[in-house]
């Protein structure tokens, strides 16, 4: 480690220290200014530099370059007693021996101090106990495990810890340990579980003042403990890669957000089909079956903007080919959809079918496009198609060439693509950690890319997509990194059928948003188990809410369309794809917020009310955006809940009831009926309930105000391309005077809605504009 320190010097934003027994000369520890409130701590222990895959566009080519930062921000640097004195308008970060950095906010206030101490387990197990425990199977955790790379921090007794992506378990994961390394695990998840298949390496710390966070750039197995082994400090560290750490520091946690966004990127808008209503299932096999659903779901008066193909429509499961004994005609099957207002998502997995003549296998040999073993031939392993091979995604010529195949999808009609098993999955034992891949301009192995296969995957169907059809692709993932939003949504893979996982979806998607993924969804339903029908309908009111509105379930399981399961539930999701119809134009202003701020659609109440203790820990209602609250019923058999609402004035969304915040109360809730409450002085943009997203978008725009005051912006493009960055687009301040709205256009750049209504919630007659 590092000893007292000798001396330090500075090149431009960034200060360089040189520390007395330095335990390698080529590592010199460094801390540089990124902004105001983002300082990056970095020790290049490999010798590669950042080599960052989730920083991207000019600050990411700065930092890879090694002239990253903004040395505008950095005030001043001085050496007092406590150490090396870094301050920016925002920030100070004091750097001192053994290089421990402790940061402080404006006001002097400290927001994270380094832990001085040794690692240490609170288990309290002797090593006999633990022979003893290991002869009977179990498995308990003895003395902390050291990393190569490794850093301690202090946490204070109210800390509460976010983030980390969709990690199972509750919102706060304070007092939990997990990995870093992207899992397909198909297994019900538990709270125990350490890994599932996003590696996202961002924590938030919310403090009795202020709040921070922490972006651990470091895309190989990465470990955090947050507090499990020990309650005095939380650890992150790897075998492998760099020290490279961002702090990021703020008055609350939206602040946290926005500056990880900044880093990472935003995510952008989406295609406002995409917001509408999706039906999947891996076994629809045949254009007999997958017509059927289509024509089911406008016979039962169910609105629905997108199906999902699973691998049933491929060629032995062949990527890029389509299986023509199972459907004759499958541009035709899509353009009929079309013609119904429903769009095609295709699925695509990375492993390519080892088969002569095959022509995506015979391309990728030719120009040396897979994976390859330690000695030079093709690694083979097994996924659905059965014996396969690995496209280097890593390597750039590759990601082009997978864009361009793309064009198979594009020319049958389909609207977007649905990545899966790109962990990467295999059936014949993982990938060994040797397996040689690319790393942009460098040979890497399997072990140091592993984490960023699904992104790097994510970014060739995006780029591909963009480029050929000059609309803002479709991308699912199952698997991804820090930095993937800025190309694709995500679901949060296989899920199950079980009321442990509808309790864990809330916080999964929360705490997915705020890790920079904004646009994800569960699997409506449980992919994997059989749903219940009381289950299932407590789902559809789930995912009314969820950015991605998307029932999937597994072949074998029993098949869950709306109608499966008996006219009182078919009724229910009838009333909750609906309302989710209505909502369109309310959740696009949200997308557009996102992309601006970074702030995600479906928010935890702590993102909004960071100062309340009464929602620190609340994982079982959620905001969307800041003007509504849902509390969903995830317990089997209840028919009324506690409901926690804010400080503040709040009408029930269904009866129109005033009810004062800062405190709790029951709300009956039948099985048809999901608590929601709207902000006093809100206006909710609507449209009137439509079969598609495309069905008259712009003819009715409806404002629902809420008694009080407030001014609100609302969005409208044309919903499908990237005009919008040109100006091609429009923008109304909606100004609420206890349920009196004033509508004026502040930006114009598109056509104008045919009519705009004005509705005072509770009142049933409309003011006409």
């Amino acid at each position: 480690m590092f000893g007292k320190l000798k001396e330090y010097c500075v090149e431009g934003a960034k200060v360089y220290f040189t520390y007395e027994g330095s335990r390698e000369a080529g590592a010199r520890p460094c801390v540089e200014v990124v902004s105001e409130s983002i300082f990056n701590v970095f020790i290049d222990y490999a010798g590669t530099g950042h080599c960052t895959r989730a920083i991207e566009g000019e600050l990411g080519e700065r930092l890879n370059a090694g002239t990253g930062g903004d040395i505008a921000k950095l005030e001043s640097v001085s050496q007092e007693e406590a150490g090396v004195i870094i301050r920016t308008k925002e920030l100070t970060g004091v750097v001192s021996d053994g290089f421990h950095v402790d940061f402080y906010d404006r006001e002097g206030n400290l927001l994270s101090a380094a832990y001085r101490g040794k690692r240490k387990s609170g288990a309290g197990v002797s090593e006999a106990a633990l022979a003893l425990l290991a002869e009977e199977g179990h498995e308990i955790s003895g003395a902390a495990d050291e990393h190569k790379i490794q850093e301690l921090r202090c946490l204070d007794a109210g800390d509460c810890i976010y983030g980390l992506g969709d990690k199972t378990g509750f919102l706060n994961k304070r007092h939990y340990e997990y990995e870093m390394w992207n899992t397909d695990n198909p297994d019900p998840q538990e709270d125990n579980f350490k890994a599932l298949y996003k590696s996202i390496p961002f924590m938030m710390v919310l403090r009795e003042k202020g709040a921070y966070g922490i972006f651990f750039d470091n895309h190989n197995r990465t470990f955090f403990d947050l507090g499990k082994e020990n309650n005095d400090y939380y650890m992150f560290g790897a075998e492998e890669g760099n020290l490279d750490y961002y702090f990021i520091g703020g008055k609350s946690l939206k602040d946290v957000v926005s500056g990880y966004t900044y880093l990472t990127g935003r995510a952008p808008m989406q295609q406002m089909w995409t917001l509408g209503y999706h039906q999947s299932r891996w076994g629809y096999d045949s254009e007999e079956e997958i017509r059927g659903i289509a024509r089911k779901m406008r016979e039962h008066g169910l609105p629905c903007d997108c199906i999902h193909f699973d691998i049933d429509y491929m060629d032995h499961f062949k990527v890029f080919t389509w299986n023509k004994e199972r459907y004759t005609d499958g541009a035709k099957v899509i353009a009929d959809f079309k013609e119904m207002g429903i769009k095609a998502v295709t699925i695509i997995d990375p492993g390519v079918k080892l088969e002569k003549d095959y022509y995506v296998y015979e391309e990728g040999v030719k120009e040396g496009y897979f994976a390859k073993t330690p000695e030079g031939e093709i690694y083979v392993n097994q996924v659905w198609p059965g014996d396969a091979v690995y496209p280097d995604f890593g390597n750039p010529q590759v990601r082009k060439w997978w864009g361009e195949k793309q064009k198979f999808l594009i020319d049958m009609g389909v609207s977007g693509v649905w990545n899966d098993m790109n962990e990467p999955a295999s059936f014949r034992g993982p990938l060994p950690d040797d397996v040689v891949f690319t790393d942009e301009d460098k040979k890497s192995t399997h072990g140091q890319v592993h984490n960023i296969y699904g992104h790097n995957m994510a970014k060739a169907t995006y780029e591909g997509w963009k480029k050929q059809t000059n609309k803002r692709p479709f991308v699912i993932t199952r698997a991804c990194y820090s930095g993937s939003q800025k190309y694709t949504t995500a679901w949060t893979g296989d899920n199950h059928s079980i009321w442990a996982h509808i309790r864990m979806a809330i916080p999964q998607l929360c705490n997915l948003g705020m890790s920079g993924m904004n646009f994800v969804g569960t699997d409506v339903g449980g992919f994997g188990s059989d749903s219940t029908p009381e289950l299932f309908a407590r789902w559809m009111q789930i995912g009314c809410f969820s950015p991605l509105f998307r029932n999937h379930c597994a072949l074998g399981c029993r098949m869950q369309e709306p109608w499966q399961f008996g006219g009182e539930v078919l009724a229910i999701s009838q009333k909750y794809i609906s309302l989710r119809y209505e909502l369109l134009p309310y959740l696009y202003d949200l997308m557009r917020e996102t992309e601006q701020t970074g702030i995600p659609m479906m928010r935890p109440l702590v993102l909004e009310y960071d100062r309340d203790e009464n929602v620190k820990n609340r994982n079982d209602e959620f905001m969307l955006g800041d003007r509504m609250l849902i509390a969903p019923v995830v317990e089997q058999g209840a028919r009324e809940r506690m409901v926690y609402l804010p400080e503040g004035i709040w009408y029930d969304y269904w009866t129109g009831e005033k009810v004062e915040g800062g405190s709790f109360l029951v709300r009956k809730a039948p099985l048809d009926l999901c608590p929601i409450y709207v902000k006093a002085g809100a206006v909710i943009p609507k449209y009137p309930v439509r079969m598609c997203v495309g069905e008259d978008k712009d003819d009715i725009l409806i404002l629902e105000a809420y008694p009080g005051e407030g001014t609100y912006v609302h969005y409208q493009d044309n919903g499908e391309d990237f005009g919008y960055r040109e100006g091609a687009y429009n923008e109304y301040r909606l100004v609420n005077r206890d349920g009196k709205v004033d509508v004026e256009k502040i930006h114009e750049g598109y056509r104008d809605y045919g009519k705009i209504e004005i509705k005072t919630a509770g009142i049933k007659d409309a003011e006409m504009r």
